[in-house]
């Protein structure tokens, strides 16, 4: 159970102000149809975290503790910076647009997904809690915390968030995962 609450409260704070969340804002300003954003979302992010998750629980199966170690807690500490930079949209995010909210949001959540620092916290998470469910559920509901308010309040719930707070607290968050992992272990 403590790898579904770590995943939920890591994603969802690592989720404000990021890119995908400003996604949601233009999707649900675009579409006023929150329910079709709001599935897409879902599904985007269980397909993408569940391949992250997979992907992190095969890493800890090939590389010894030791490595392990070092390279979660190095990379929990370069999320930690990273969280630090706001995201802004790119333009391609939005081009998927024209297929309707529930597709276009699906697609253009997955896409943006790749790569992106919940992502990498979701590969980390799975190698720390060696529990695929539960940290695909915990980083989904993670996801969805962070977005679905801003999809149905839409533009005036978003410009009153504390983003630069969020961004500092992920970022604590992260690199006291970080600095866990490296003098506690990960296992």
């Amino acid at each position: 159970m403590s790898a579904f609450l770590i995943s939920t409260g890591t994603v969802a704070l690592a989720e404000i102000g990021d890119k995908t969340q400003l996604l949601a804002l233009m999707l649900a300003a675009r579409y006023r149809r929150p329910w079709p954003i709001v599935a897409g979302i879902t599904v985007a992010t269980v397909l993408n975290h569940a391949l992250a998750a997979a992907l992190g629980d095969w890493l800890s199966t090939v590389l010894t503790p030791e490595m392990l170690r070092w390279i979660v807690a190095a990379s929990f500490l370069a999320v930690a910076l990273w969280t630090l930079k706001p995201d802004t949209l790119d333009e391609g995010d939005a081009k998927a647009a024209r297929y309707g909210a529930f597709f276009a949001t699906t697609i253009a959540f997955f896409i943006a997904e790749i790569g992106d620092k919940t992502q990498v916290a979701t590969v980390l998470l799975a190698v720390r809690f060696h529990d695929f469910w539960w940290v695909v559920a915990g980083t989904t509901v993670g996801m969805l915390l962070a977005n679905v308010p801003v999809v149905l309040l839409g533009s005036r719930f978003a410009d009153r968030l504390p983003l630069k707070a969020a961004r500092l607290t992920a970022a604590a968050v992260f690199a006291a995962l970080g600095l866990w992992a490296l003098f506690v272990g990960i296992g």
